[in-house]
């Protein structure tokens, strides 16, 4: 972090909040010229400080909106079992992240469904075909009180 200048961080702030700003608008934010923006831009995205760009979508609008997060403990810990629990979690639908996790489980899913029964078919029908899982623990979310995805820096 220490090659970015305060007006990198500033555009790295706004667009954080906000991605689909145009370089005219975000110049003035940054009082710049289109180009300069442009060019700083296209720095911080080959640097890796951007990933990507994405539109956030409302699960509740397509009938999605039952989150659950399932603890995930393997059978055995070792490196094939690892990666094709990876590559099977990789292809089902419903788990929208995953993370390797430290403590009592090994990973963390969230889980998109419509409601519980589709979480029940989802845990039998889909979980149960990944053979490396050795057991599950579901948490159901109530209610959403924040999420962002702004890095504080």
């Amino acid at each position: 972090m220490n090659d970015l200048d305060p007006t990198d961080l500033q555009l790295l702030r706004i667009l954080a909040s906000n991605a689909k700003y145009t370089n005219k608008e975000l110049a003035q934010m940054v009082n710049l010229s289109a180009s300069p923006v442009f060019e700083r831009i296209k720095r911080l995205e080959n640097q890796g400080y951007i990933k990507k760009y994405i539109a956030i979508l409302d699960a509740e609008k397509f009938n999605q909106g039952f989150m659950v997060f399932c603890n995930i403990k393997l059978k055995q810990h070792n490196k094939d079992i690892g990666h094709h629990f990876v590559a099977d979690i990789m292809e089902i639908d419903e788990v929208v992240e995953c993370y390797n996790i430290s403590g009592d489980y090994d990973f963390i899913l969230k889980v998109y469904a419509r409601d519980m029964k589709h979480y029940q078919d989802f845990v039998f029908n889909k979980l149960g075909s990944v053979t490396s899982i050795g057991s599950t623990h579901s948490t159901f979310v109530m209610s959403e009180i924040k999420n962002t995805h702004n890095i504080h820096f």
